[in-house]
């Protein structure tokens, strides 16, 4: 896979009516419904793009978001005042085009997305990033990162932002 091939950008006015995951709920999300969430300030979606023809290889959406305190483990919260809630990021959604699967592109849409999470979290605070895993096997595909799952919620992961500044 040649670096210069591929590149992201914000969703825009792109054309998504190929995009097709294998999952109907994502496949529509990106057809229909992330260019109004991101114009209603919802979320904002990033693609990355092949740059020869112009297909959207896979996406995924940031919103901004609130973790309840205790439901963090305590060795992370102890030194974090005693807020109900806590600022988060959340990683909505991530999808890759059934063409490119397989090929390393979801690993690039989640660095991705940690470098823009961690960048954010330079002007808006957040402790944590979070994503809710579709399924199991994108729960261990988090957890290879470091993601961390929630001990009420299995697959609902989080991964604190200082872990993030060390990768």
């Amino acid at each position: 896979m040649r670096d210069d091939r591929y590149g992201f950008a914000p969703l825009g006015e792109l054309n998504r009516s190929a995009f097709s995951c294998g999952d109907e709920q994502l496949d529509r999300y990106l057809k229909e419904r992330a260019g109004q969430d991101q114009r209603r300030g919802v979320a904002s979606c990033f693609v990355l793009l092949d740059q020869i023809d112009g297909t959207i290889v896979g996406y995924y959406t940031l919103s901004a978001f609130g973790v309840v305190t205790t439901d963090l483990p305590a060795s992370m919260t102890k030194r974090l005042p005693r807020y109900p809630n806590l600022p988060a990021i959340l990683l909505g959604r991530l999808a890759v085009d059934t063409r490119y699967q397989g090929q390393g592109f979801g690993r690039r849409l989640l660095v991705d997305a940690l470098r823009r999470a961690l960048a954010v979290t330079s002007q808006v605070g957040a402790v944590v990033m979070m994503v809710d895993a579709k399924d199991e096997t994108a729960a261990r595909f988090y957890e290879a990162f470091g993601f961390t799952r929630f001990r009420d919620s299995p697959r609902r992961l989080f991964l604190p932002i200082a872990a993030i500044r060390n990768l």
